[in-house]
């Protein structure tokens, strides 16, 4: 395997965090066919609201051990019991109304894989099945948002989902490799390019 101690990264990444970094070189814009990593990423932007992703990243494996390893089929029957367990837990950020929306997302989520087949489906539908690239040079050529999240965050919220706006599915979008905004000179981008994903249908 090639040393990537000195090649260069995204501009967004602190690179004195070795779990940023491995978060960077493995996952991030990572074309992914799988609902449970795309359920997992939703529960884990919609708890970043307001908070950096890096927050969010540290208390990954506390949402994992919560959120029944992100099965959105348990997660959507947690009851109103569960939600006071996990208020009293500090291994993830202890906002009723996120971990609210995470339980509520699950039921959408699941009314998404009945309709289409699977979430994946779903989204990978609003950019044709295929990855958008984006032409990154600096930090400023980044967006927050794009027509394409604009579009989706309206639909999901006629469907109901809850703390998914525009920059968050963005976000999701960004991190799930459904768009790729790894920086042109950034080694990973042409790795990803060249990932067609983990396909799970």
């Amino acid at each position: 395997m090639m040393s990537v101690e000195n090649t260069c990264r995204c501009p967004w990444l602190d690179t004195t965090k070795p779990d940023y970094v491995k978060y960077h070189d493995e996952e991030w814009g990572v074309p992914s066919h799988d609902d449970k990593v795309m359920f997992e990423f939703l529960v884990l932007e919609s708890a970043q609201a307001g908070l950096s992703w890096y927050t969010i990243l540290k208390k990954r494996d506390g949402y994992r051990k919560l959120f029944a390893n992100f099965d959105v089929n348990k997660v959507a029957k947690y009851t109103s019991e569960d939600v006071e367990r996990l208020m009293q837990d500090a291994s993830i950020i202890r906002n009723r109304l996120k971990i609210e929306a995470a339980i509520n997302n699950a039921k959408r989520f699941i009314e998404i894989q009945n309709e289409y087949g699977s979430f994946c489906k779903f989204i990978w539908s609003y950019v044709d099945n295929k990855t958008i690239v984006n032409s990154i040079d600096t930090i400023d050529d980044y967006v927050a948002t794009s027509p394409i999240s604009d579009q989706l965050a309206k639909d999901m919220k006629k469907r109901g989902f809850k703390f998914l706006g525009s920059t968050t599915l963005y976000s999701h979008l960004q991190a799930t490799g459904l768009i790729n905004d790894h920086l042109n000179d950034c080694y990973r981008k042409h790795e990803v390019k060249a990932v067609v994903g983990n396909k799970h249908d």
